[in-house]
């Protein structure tokens, strides 16, 4: 799906496939393709109809690995990875032709196919980001109950509490947003109205994992820095997941815009809870009993 001039914006996408007879010749370049040089057949998203409207004119190709024109130009590592061990590839296909009936689901539904399966992955990355979060918060603990510093251990400290405290209420927090989306996703079995939900559980995912990583990390001192502990690459994982499926501010756009969709605005000077105005509205409201009230008074 990602290419190199562009990866959340689809209309950036210029990998195009053209038909010719009874086959697809498909041109261009794909980034950070995933299991590349393992993979037995590549899934490409190609542009199919440059004039229909962004999300309509792709469509999904399955193209076997050893199809004449693929070119794996390198592989991309992550971070301290190093890319003879990545799973990730710069990918090039030229005049890659493949038969007309590879195309995946219908021409020009690309999009829609990889947001169903995109709706879900998310999902799936919250709950391996909840154990990584977990483990990490579990290694700040054993540290804090262990490390002896001049005061005690490192467990008696005000500044450690606050650490194991933060760390604990961001994990169950989220933990608990990914069960309800997960739960809504059961119940409607229709992403779309879930979108909302699944978009909060992608932008608050790295930063959770970030902010806990971050503190284990500090706690263990050099050593946690060092290549003798997971926490560096554990950092890179957390600034990943608010990349790979869509860039945390994107779905921050889609949790506010599907919010604000639930408010009309007001047709008055003053906002609707405008203090004044309320009062204004009530004593004409009530004028006959509170006149009744002060009579009896």
């Amino acid at each position: 799906m990602t290419e190199p001039q562009g990866g959340s914006d689809p209309g950036s996408f210029v990998t195009a496939a053209t038909r010719d007879g009874d086959s697809w010749i498909i041109n261009g370049e794909k980034w950070f393709s995933t299991n590349a040089k393992h993979a037995s057949f590549f899934i490409v998203m190609a542009v199919t109809n440059p004039q229909a409207r962004t999300y309509e004119k792709m469509s999904l190709f399955i193209v076997p690995a050893e199809t004449p024109g693929i070119e794996i130009v390198r592989n991309v590592g992550v971070g301290t990875e190093s890319s003879k061990h990545t799973s990730y590839g710069y990918v090039r296909y030229h005049d890659v032709r493949v038969p007309a009936d590879h195309v995946l689901g219908g021409e020009g539904q690309a999009f829609m196919i990889a947001q169903t399966r995109l709706g879900g992955g998310r999902i799936h990355h919250a709950m391996r980001t909840i154990t990584l979060a977990r483990r990490a918060f579990d290694m700040m603990c054993e540290r804090a109950v262990s490390r002896q510093t001049r005061h005690g251990r490192l467990s008696d400290l005000q500044m450690t509490h606050e650490k194991v405290a933060d760390s604990w209420i961001q994990i169950e927090q989220f933990r608990l947003l990914v069960l309800r989306t997960a739960w809504l996703i059961n119940k409607h079995h229709d992403y779309q109205k879930v979108r909302r939900d699944i978009a909060a559980v992608k932008v608050a995912m790295p930063q959770v994992l970030h902010d806990v990583v971050q503190r284990a990390m500090h706690l263990h001192g050099a050593l946690g820095v060092s290549d003798e502990m997971p926490f560096v690459k554990m950092m890179v994982a957390a600034e990943s997941l608010g990349i790979a499926d869509g860039a945390t501010e994107l779905h921050k756009m889609t949790v506010a815009r599907r919010t604000l969709r639930q408010y009309e605005p007001v047709t008055t000077p003053f906002p609707s809870q405008h203090i004044p105005t309320r009062r204004a509205a009530a004593e004409a409201r009530l004028a006959e009993r509170l006149e009744h009230s002060i009579a009896e008074f």
